[in-house]
């Protein structure tokens, strides 16, 4: 399934097709040559040039993640992405992309429904080395979601973009026709009880009319669905979870300590969008 999955990628640096090579080392070398190692757990890296300037997640805070969601308090999330995903995985050598993998927590979801070939990219390296080993079947790479992606054109069935940075452009070049963008956003609302004593940031109106503007640009249909389900946690599930998102580049560890030290439980809401775009069909 892995080298399944490698067909797909593209060299970074000469854009021609990519094959993996057992050299005894693990590698990914392209038509002119260019070479790119397996990391001792298991993920590429094919960044060049100054690799990126945005903040990737830290070691606590893809820790944190993986702690909350390991813990299924986000499992509802998990099997909706997981169904919408598989209506566009059921062709022979169908392809799934996870833009924004994290730990691979909601691709692993996929690939148990549907065991597509699957490529996973995320900017934080910490959170590859957690994504290789839930999803070895997958190629994981290091990569700047706002870059052109290292990807064929029209080679994915599916992608999915969870609490993560979207590319419409390049969302719409990889995708085959037909094929089917799943973006899940918070909506305004979500968290609330919590957000404000954890330093969490809040969401801002109008979110998803900006959303759906920006993807109706590249994509030909949409649809969308509310999810809302209620949380009971604790105080280190609170900490956690106000930790292993954007706010986490901006909290210490140390500041969300009172906060891990409750040992009541509290009781909060999660409010996500569920908005499915279309790519246009094949044109006779």
């Amino acid at each position: 399934m892995l080298s399944d999955a490698v067909a797909v990628l593209r060299c970074p640096v000469c854009h021609t097709a990519l094959s993996l090579k057992e050299d005894p080392r693990r590698i990914l070398v392209c038509d002119e040559g260019h070479v790119f190692d397996a990391a001792r757990q298991g993920y590429f890296n094919l960044l060049t040039g100054k690799g990126t300037a945005f903040e990737a997640d830290s070691a606590e805070m893809v820790a944190a993640r993986h702690r909350f969601l390991a813990a299924g308090h986000y499992d509802t999330l998990s099997a909706e992405i997981a169904r919408l995903a598989a209506v566009s995985l059921q062709s022979p050598g169908a392809v799934v992309l996870d833009a924004g993998t994290g730990t691979g927590h909601y691709l692993r979801a996929v690939l148990e429904k549907f065991p597509a070939s699957a490529v996973g990219l995320d900017i934080s390296k910490f959170a590859l080395r957690r994504a290789a080993r839930l999803n070895p079947e997958a190629a994981n790479i290091v990569w700047d979601i706002w870059r052109p992606l290292p990807m064929a054109e029209k080679s994915v069935d599916a992608v999915m973009v969870v609490f993560a940075p979207r590319n419409p452009a390049e969302f719409a070049r990889v995708l085959r026709p037909g094929g089917t963008l799943i973006v899940v956003t918070p909506r305004p609302g979500h968290l609330a009880e919590i957000a404000s004593r954890t330093g969490m940031l809040a969401i801002e109106e109008g979110k998803a009319e900006r959303l759906a503007d920006t993807m109706g640009k590249h994509f030909d249909s949409t649809t969308s669905a509310e999810m809302d389900f209620a949380l009971e946690l604790s105080g280190q599930e609170v900490a956690d979870l106000a930790f292993m998102g954007p706010a986490g580049h901006h909290l210490k560890p140390g500041q969300l300590a009172g906060v891990a030290e409750n040992s009541g439980t509290v009781a909060t809401t999660a409010k996500f969008q569920i908005s499915v775009f279309n790519a246009p069909p094949a044109t006779s």
